[in-house]
Protein backbone atom coordinates (compact mmCIF):
# COMPACT_ATOMS: atom_id res chain seq x y z
CA UNK A 1 0.00 0.00 0.00
CA UNK A 2 1.33 3.45 -0.96
CA UNK A 3 2.54 5.72 1.85
CA UNK A 4 0.16 8.65 2.29
CA UNK A 5 1.96 11.93 2.84
CA UNK A 6 -0.85 13.30 5.01
CA UNK A 7 0.60 11.11 7.75
CA UNK A 8 3.95 12.87 7.47
CA UNK A 9 2.96 16.55 7.37
CA UNK A 10 1.81 18.76 10.21
CA UNK A 11 -1.08 20.06 8.06
CA UNK A 12 -2.17 16.43 7.65
CA UNK A 13 -2.94 16.79 3.96
CA UNK A 14 -1.34 15.11 0.96
CA UNK A 15 -1.98 12.02 -1.12
CA UNK A 16 0.18 8.94 -1.71
CA UNK A 17 3.83 8.76 -2.71
CA UNK A 18 4.66 6.59 -5.70
CA UNK A 19 7.69 5.32 -3.74
CA UNK A 20 8.82 5.89 -0.15
CA UNK A 21 12.29 5.50 1.38
CA UNK A 22 13.83 6.13 4.80
CA UNK A 23 17.63 6.01 4.57
CA UNK A 24 19.60 5.50 7.77
CA UNK A 25 22.99 6.77 6.56
CA UNK A 26 24.30 9.63 4.44
CA UNK A 27 25.63 7.15 1.90
CA UNK A 28 22.22 5.51 1.57
CA UNK A 29 20.53 8.90 1.18
CA UNK A 30 22.98 10.00 -1.52
CA UNK A 31 22.55 6.68 -3.31
CA UNK A 32 18.77 7.08 -3.39
CA UNK A 33 19.08 10.61 -4.74
CA UNK A 34 21.58 9.56 -7.42
CA UNK A 35 19.43 6.62 -8.48
CA UNK A 36 16.35 8.80 -8.83
CA UNK A 37 18.26 11.48 -10.76
CA UNK A 38 19.82 8.95 -13.13
CA UNK A 39 16.41 7.39 -13.78
CA UNK A 40 14.76 10.78 -14.30
CA UNK A 41 12.44 10.00 -11.40
CA UNK A 42 10.80 12.97 -9.60
CA UNK A 43 12.25 13.27 -6.09
CA UNK A 44 10.98 14.89 -2.91
CA UNK A 45 13.18 15.21 0.17
CA UNK A 46 10.91 15.31 3.21
CA UNK A 47 11.93 16.07 6.77
CA UNK A 48 9.45 16.85 9.53
CA UNK A 49 6.77 17.93 7.08
CA UNK A 50 6.10 21.10 9.06
CA UNK A 51 6.55 23.59 6.24
CA UNK A 52 4.95 21.92 3.22
CA UNK A 53 1.57 21.67 1.53
CA UNK A 54 1.34 18.48 -0.54
CA UNK A 55 -1.24 17.97 -3.28
CA UNK A 56 -4.22 15.69 -2.70
CA UNK A 57 -2.99 13.68 -5.69
CA UNK A 58 0.21 12.96 -3.78
CA UNK A 59 3.67 12.81 -5.33
CA UNK A 60 4.32 10.87 -8.52
CA UNK A 61 7.89 9.96 -7.69
CA UNK A 62 10.19 8.94 -4.86
CA UNK A 63 9.83 10.56 -1.44
CA UNK A 64 12.94 10.28 0.71
CA UNK A 65 12.31 10.89 4.40
CA UNK A 66 15.42 12.05 6.28
CA UNK A 67 14.21 11.46 9.84
CA UNK A 68 16.55 8.54 10.53
CA UNK A 69 19.74 10.50 9.87
CA UNK A 70 20.81 11.23 13.45
CA UNK A 71 23.84 12.45 15.31
CA UNK A 72 25.06 15.50 17.25
CA UNK A 73 28.83 15.91 17.44
CA UNK A 74 30.59 18.68 19.35
CA UNK A 75 33.74 19.23 17.32
CA UNK A 76 35.36 21.94 19.41
CA UNK A 77 34.75 23.86 22.64
CA UNK A 78 36.90 26.81 23.71
CA UNK A 79 36.28 29.67 26.09
CA UNK A 80 37.30 32.23 23.47
CA UNK A 81 35.54 30.83 20.39
CA UNK A 82 32.60 28.97 21.93
CA UNK A 83 31.30 25.61 20.76
CA UNK A 84 31.34 24.23 17.22
CA UNK A 85 28.62 21.60 16.79
CA UNK A 86 27.82 19.41 13.76
CA UNK A 87 24.24 18.09 13.59
CA UNK A 88 22.80 15.49 11.22
CA UNK A 89 19.87 16.60 9.06
CA UNK A 90 17.39 14.22 10.67
CA UNK A 91 17.75 15.44 14.26
CA UNK A 92 14.49 16.93 15.64
CA UNK A 93 14.98 20.67 15.86
CA UNK A 94 13.37 21.46 19.22
CA UNK A 95 15.16 18.64 21.01
CA UNK A 96 18.41 20.03 19.66
CA UNK A 97 17.52 23.54 20.90
CA UNK A 98 16.84 22.13 24.37
CA UNK A 99 20.21 20.33 24.35
CA UNK A 100 22.10 23.50 23.42
CA UNK A 101 20.61 25.25 26.44
CA UNK A 102 21.64 22.36 28.69
CA UNK A 103 25.16 22.61 27.26
CA UNK A 104 25.28 26.42 27.76
CA UNK A 105 25.43 27.04 23.99
CA UNK A 106 23.89 30.42 23.25
CA UNK A 107 22.11 31.57 20.11
CA UNK A 108 19.00 29.55 19.22
CA UNK A 109 17.07 29.65 22.50
CA UNK A 110 14.36 31.92 20.99
CA UNK A 111 13.80 29.29 18.26
CA UNK A 112 12.32 26.85 20.79
CA UNK A 113 9.14 24.99 19.93
CA UNK A 114 9.56 25.14 16.15
CA UNK A 115 8.61 21.77 14.64
CA UNK A 116 10.63 19.93 12.02
CA UNK A 117 14.16 18.64 11.59
CA UNK A 118 17.54 20.38 11.67
CA UNK A 119 18.16 19.85 7.94
CA UNK A 120 15.24 22.07 6.97
CA UNK A 121 16.27 25.06 9.06
CA UNK A 122 18.91 26.58 6.76
CA UNK A 123 16.65 26.29 3.71
CA UNK A 124 14.08 28.75 5.06
CA UNK A 125 16.57 30.48 7.36
CA UNK A 126 14.08 29.65 10.09
CA UNK A 127 13.45 32.50 12.49
CA UNK A 128 11.25 33.64 15.35
CA UNK A 129 11.22 36.13 18.22
CA UNK A 130 14.18 38.11 16.93
CA UNK A 131 16.51 35.23 16.08
CA UNK A 132 17.30 33.51 12.78
CA UNK A 133 19.12 30.22 12.44
CA UNK A 134 21.53 31.80 9.95
CA UNK A 135 22.99 33.86 12.79
CA UNK A 136 24.61 30.77 14.32
CA UNK A 137 25.18 28.50 11.31
CA UNK A 138 28.86 28.19 10.42
CA UNK A 139 28.47 25.89 7.42
CA UNK A 140 26.08 23.49 5.73
CA UNK A 141 27.14 20.19 4.20
CA UNK A 142 25.03 19.25 1.19
CA UNK A 143 24.83 16.86 -1.75
CA UNK A 144 24.82 18.92 -4.95
CA UNK A 145 22.54 17.17 -7.45
CA UNK A 146 23.93 19.17 -10.38
CA UNK A 147 27.62 18.57 -9.69
CA UNK A 148 26.82 15.14 -8.18
CA UNK A 149 29.15 15.54 -5.23
CA UNK A 150 29.15 16.45 -1.56
CA UNK A 151 30.12 20.07 -0.91
CA UNK A 152 30.31 22.28 2.16
CA UNK A 153 28.91 25.81 2.01
CA UNK A 154 30.11 28.42 4.47
CA UNK A 155 27.54 30.72 6.07
CA UNK A 156 28.45 33.48 3.61
CA UNK A 157 27.95 31.09 0.68
CA UNK A 158 24.49 30.17 1.99
CA UNK A 159 23.24 33.73 1.25
CA UNK A 160 20.93 33.85 4.24
CA UNK A 161 18.17 36.45 4.08
CA UNK A 162 14.73 36.87 5.61
CA UNK A 163 13.13 33.40 5.32
CA UNK A 164 15.44 32.60 2.44
CA UNK A 165 18.81 31.14 1.46
CA UNK A 166 20.74 29.79 -1.51
CA UNK A 167 19.00 26.45 -0.92
CA UNK A 168 15.56 28.01 -1.26
CA UNK A 169 16.57 30.23 -4.17
CA UNK A 170 17.81 27.19 -6.14
CA UNK A 171 15.17 24.59 -5.20
CA UNK A 172 15.77 20.87 -5.72
CA UNK A 173 19.51 21.28 -6.30
CA UNK A 174 20.88 20.72 -2.79
CA UNK A 175 20.12 17.97 -0.26
CA UNK A 176 21.15 19.00 3.26
CA UNK A 177 23.22 16.31 5.00
CA UNK A 178 24.33 18.14 8.13
CA UNK A 179 24.46 21.61 9.64
CA UNK A 180 27.34 22.99 11.71
CA UNK A 181 26.71 25.71 14.28
CA UNK A 182 29.03 27.99 16.22
CA UNK A 183 27.69 29.06 19.60
CA UNK A 184 28.85 31.50 22.24
CA UNK A 185 29.06 29.86 25.66
CA UNK A 186 27.12 31.10 28.67
CA UNK A 187 23.85 30.96 30.57
CA UNK A 188 22.36 34.23 29.34
CA UNK A 189 20.61 34.52 26.00
CA UNK A 190 21.47 36.71 23.09
CA UNK A 191 19.95 40.21 23.58
CA UNK A 192 16.14 40.05 23.50
CA UNK A 193 15.17 41.99 20.38
CA UNK A 194 11.50 41.05 20.02
CA UNK A 195 9.17 43.33 21.98
CA UNK A 196 6.54 40.68 22.73
CA UNK A 197 9.15 38.32 24.15
CA UNK A 198 10.72 41.12 26.20
CA UNK A 199 7.31 41.90 27.72
CA UNK A 200 6.74 38.24 28.50
CA UNK A 201 10.10 38.06 30.28
CA UNK A 202 9.57 41.40 32.03
CA UNK A 203 12.77 42.91 30.63
CA UNK A 204 13.64 45.81 28.35
CA UNK A 205 14.48 45.06 24.70
CA UNK A 206 18.22 44.56 24.27
CA UNK A 207 18.66 42.92 27.67
CA UNK A 208 19.95 39.34 28.03
CA UNK A 209 17.96 36.82 30.09
CA UNK A 210 18.61 33.30 31.40
CA UNK A 211 18.28 30.93 28.44
CA UNK A 212 16.05 28.56 30.39
CA UNK A 213 13.61 31.41 31.03
CA UNK A 214 13.73 32.50 27.38
CA UNK A 215 12.90 28.98 26.23
CA UNK A 216 9.99 28.71 28.66
CA UNK A 217 8.62 32.11 27.64
CA UNK A 218 8.89 31.30 23.93
CA UNK A 219 7.12 27.96 24.40
CA UNK A 220 4.31 29.66 26.32
CA UNK A 221 3.93 32.32 23.63
CA UNK A 222 3.94 29.74 20.84
CA UNK A 223 1.38 27.55 22.64
CA UNK A 224 -0.90 30.54 23.06
CA UNK A 225 -0.83 30.91 19.27
CA UNK A 226 -1.26 27.22 18.47
CA UNK A 227 2.31 27.00 17.24
CA UNK A 228 3.49 24.04 19.34
CA UNK A 229 2.37 20.69 17.93
CA UNK A 230 -0.43 18.99 19.85
CA UNK A 231 -2.43 16.19 18.22
CA UNK A 232 -5.49 17.14 20.27
CA UNK A 233 -5.44 20.80 19.24
CA UNK A 234 -6.57 21.45 15.66
CA UNK A 235 -5.03 24.92 15.82
CA UNK A 236 -1.66 23.15 15.59
CA UNK A 237 -2.68 21.18 12.48
CA UNK A 238 -0.98 23.73 10.28
CA UNK A 239 2.21 24.56 8.41
CA UNK A 240 2.99 27.31 10.91
CA UNK A 241 2.82 30.83 9.56
CA UNK A 242 1.28 30.48 6.10
CA UNK A 243 2.48 33.87 4.85
CA UNK A 244 5.77 35.71 5.32
CA UNK A 245 5.82 39.25 6.64
CA UNK A 246 6.04 41.57 3.61
CA UNK A 247 9.22 43.58 3.18
CA UNK A 248 8.26 46.75 1.31
CA UNK A 249 10.00 49.61 -0.41
CA UNK A 250 9.59 52.96 1.31
CA UNK A 251 6.98 54.21 -1.14
CA UNK A 252 4.75 51.16 -0.69
CA UNK A 253 5.16 51.23 3.08
CA UNK A 254 4.01 54.86 3.04
CA UNK A 255 0.63 53.77 1.65
CA UNK A 256 -0.14 51.68 4.73
CA UNK A 257 -2.44 53.06 7.43
CA UNK A 258 -0.58 55.04 10.07
CA UNK A 259 -1.24 52.40 12.72
CA UNK A 260 0.19 49.52 10.66
CA UNK A 261 3.37 47.99 12.15
CA UNK A 262 6.63 49.12 10.54
CA UNK A 263 10.04 47.60 11.15
CA UNK A 264 12.93 49.37 9.34
CA UNK A 265 15.35 46.96 7.64
CA UNK A 266 19.12 47.32 7.18
CA UNK A 267 18.70 47.74 3.41
CA UNK A 268 16.35 50.70 3.83
CA UNK A 269 13.15 48.79 3.20
CA UNK A 270 10.35 48.35 5.74
CA UNK A 271 8.90 45.10 7.05
CA UNK A 272 5.27 44.99 8.14
CA UNK A 273 3.12 42.35 9.81
CA UNK A 274 1.23 39.85 7.66
CA UNK A 275 -0.98 39.01 10.63
CA UNK A 276 -1.94 42.69 11.04
CA UNK A 277 -2.79 42.98 7.34
CA UNK A 278 -4.90 39.82 7.46
CA UNK A 279 -6.84 40.89 10.54
CA UNK A 280 -7.44 44.44 9.29
CA UNK A 281 -8.53 43.17 5.89
CA UNK A 282 -11.46 41.53 7.68
CA UNK A 283 -10.23 38.01 8.38
CA UNK A 284 -10.64 37.21 12.05
CA UNK A 285 -9.41 34.24 14.04
CA UNK A 286 -11.33 31.11 13.10
CA UNK A 287 -12.33 32.53 9.70
CA UNK A 288 -13.38 29.94 7.15
CA UNK A 289 -16.57 28.20 6.06
CA UNK A 290 -15.35 24.62 6.04
CA UNK A 291 -12.75 22.15 7.27
CA UNK A 292 -9.87 24.56 6.61
CA UNK A 293 -9.97 27.72 8.73
CA UNK A 294 -7.66 30.31 10.17
CA UNK A 295 -6.43 29.35 13.60
CA UNK A 296 -8.68 30.39 16.47
CA UNK A 297 -5.52 31.66 18.19
CA UNK A 298 -3.52 33.32 15.41
CA UNK A 299 -4.64 34.60 12.00
CA UNK A 300 -1.34 33.81 10.30
CA UNK A 301 -1.94 30.05 10.45
CA UNK A 302 -4.21 28.16 8.04
CA UNK A 303 -5.38 25.07 9.89
CA UNK A 304 -6.97 21.71 9.18
CA UNK A 305 -9.95 21.24 11.49
CA UNK A 306 -10.02 17.52 10.66
CA UNK A 307 -10.60 16.03 7.23
CA UNK A 308 -9.57 19.07 5.21
CA UNK A 309 -7.93 18.53 1.83
CA UNK A 310 -5.01 20.41 0.32
CA UNK A 311 -7.54 22.03 -2.01
CA UNK A 312 -9.48 23.30 1.02
CA UNK A 313 -6.33 24.75 2.56
CA UNK A 314 -5.28 26.49 -0.64
CA UNK A 315 -8.73 27.92 -1.33
CA UNK A 316 -8.76 29.56 2.09
CA UNK A 317 -5.21 30.83 1.62
CA UNK A 318 -6.19 32.36 -1.74
CA UNK A 319 -9.20 34.06 -0.19
CA UNK A 320 -7.03 35.63 2.49
CA UNK A 321 -4.24 36.60 0.10
CA UNK A 322 -6.66 38.19 -2.36
CA UNK A 323 -8.53 40.02 0.40
CA UNK A 324 -5.31 41.57 1.70
CA UNK A 325 -4.31 42.59 -1.81
CA UNK A 326 -7.70 44.19 -2.42
CA UNK A 327 -7.50 46.10 0.87
CA UNK A 328 -3.86 47.22 0.84
CA UNK A 329 -2.36 46.48 -2.58
CA UNK A 330 0.12 44.06 -1.01
CA UNK A 331 0.29 40.48 -2.27
CA UNK A 332 1.25 38.10 0.53
CA UNK A 333 3.77 35.36 -0.31
CA UNK A 334 3.34 31.84 1.08
CA UNK A 335 5.97 30.57 3.51
CA UNK A 336 5.41 26.79 3.12
CA UNK A 337 6.83 24.89 0.17
CA UNK A 338 3.98 23.95 -2.18
CA UNK A 339 4.34 20.43 -3.60
CA UNK A 340 2.22 19.77 -6.68
CA UNK A 341 -0.06 22.70 -5.89
CA UNK A 342 -0.10 26.46 -6.45
CA UNK A 343 -1.83 29.53 -5.10
CA UNK A 344 -2.38 30.76 -8.65
CA UNK A 345 -5.90 30.19 -9.92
Amino acid sequence: MAERLSGHTTLRVGGPAKAWAEPETEAELIGLVRDADEAGEPLLILGGGSNVVVADAGFDGTVVHTGRLRGIHTEDVAACSGAFVKVAAGEPWDAFVAETITRRQVGIEALSGIPGLVGATPIQNVGAYGQEVGQTIARVRVYDRVERRVVTRSAVECHFAYRSSLFKAVPDRFVVLSVSFQFRLGTLSEPIRYAELARKLGVEPGVRAPMTEVRQAVLELRRSKGMVLNADDHDTWSAGSFFTNPVLDVATAATLPEEAPRFPQPDGRVKTSAAWLIEHAGFSRGFGPGLARLSSKHTLAVTNRGGASAADVLELARTVRDGVEDAYGIRLAPEPVLIGVTLDR
